[in-house]
């Protein structure tokens, strides 16, 4: 595929991804690898375009207060160092291991995309491994027995294959917390940020780092990252949800079939 066909697509994953709080990694990779680009080179440059975007609607979100700090230092913090440690290691496995593994990360966000949303119980719990965070008329009900694990999982696997793991974050802040859905978008994004520093720390180690295809394709995503964030600022996310849950399952099923073809 020719090099600016696969920037211009950066671009619009960029703007829609942002939108919908996710950083856009499963499908920056997938462009990516159906390109050509093998998969660690790949991974390291999903990470970096997320970077770069993510940080632009950060700036954009947290201007417009859209965003929660605790959570984003609370779960970004685990997601962040988890995701240093999946990019670290992602270099002992092989590429079609690891597009396997993106391909049933992908088809288990999609779903979880497409279920109804349900708000979670706000009146707060006193019992040990419950953190009950309050700001300003909102409450959040954080469930740490569940919340945890499953944020240091979902930043392991984020950083061993290149995405953001905001297809994780959102619905676990949406569904498991209690968190007000363009909430959880700003929160998202700007835990995506330090994501993808980490992870895109862990794989430049192993020296997959392409300046030629990561600097154009990071300078279209801080265009992508600021028309997003603001198109998002005014517009409600729940039809944008769908679609980037029927599109994140078909991302699943094409890259199962270009991992066991073994291209």
């Amino acid at each position: 595929m020719h090099t600016f066909i696969v920037i211009a697509i950066i671009f619009a994953l960029t703007v829609v991804m942002i939108m919908s709080g996710r950083g856009g990694g499963n499908f920056y990779v997938a462009a990516l690898v159906f390109s050509g680009v093998p998969m660690h080179t790949a991974s390291t440059t999903s990470q970096f375009i997320l970077l770069v975007s993510a940080l632009m609607g950060a700036v954009v979100f947290g201007k417009a207060r859209t965003m929660s700090w605790p959570l984003v230092f609370f779960f970004g913090g685990l997601n962040a160092t988890l995701a240093f440690i999946g990019g670290f290691m992602a270099h002992s496995f092989g590429g079609t291991t690891l597009k396997t593994a993106l391909s049933l990360l992908l088809f288990i966000a999609g779903v979880a995309m497409l279920l109804p949303e349900k708000q979670a119980h706000k009146v707060a719990v006193s019992r040990f491994g419950y953190w009950n965070v309050k700001e300003g008329i909102n409450q959040y009900v954080i469930n740490l027995w569940v919340a945890v694990p499953l944020t240091m999982v979902t930043g392991f696997f984020s950083g061993m294959v290149g995405i953001s793991g905001g297809s994780f974050l959102v619905p676990l802040m949406v569904v498991g917390c209690g968190v007000m859905m363009r909430t959880a978008v700003g929160t998202a994004t700007a835990m995506q940020a330090a994501t993808a520093l980490t992870g895109f720390a862990g794989n430049a180690l192993h020296g997959g780092f392409d300046p030629a295809l990561a600097i154009p394709c990071g300078a279209v995503a801080v265009i992508g990252g600021l028309i997003g964030s603001r198109i998002a600022l005014k517009t409600k996310p729940k039809s944008l949800k769908i679609i980037s849950g029927i599109l994140t399952i078909a991302a699943a099923i094409f890259m199962l079939v270009n991992a066991l073809s073994g291209k």
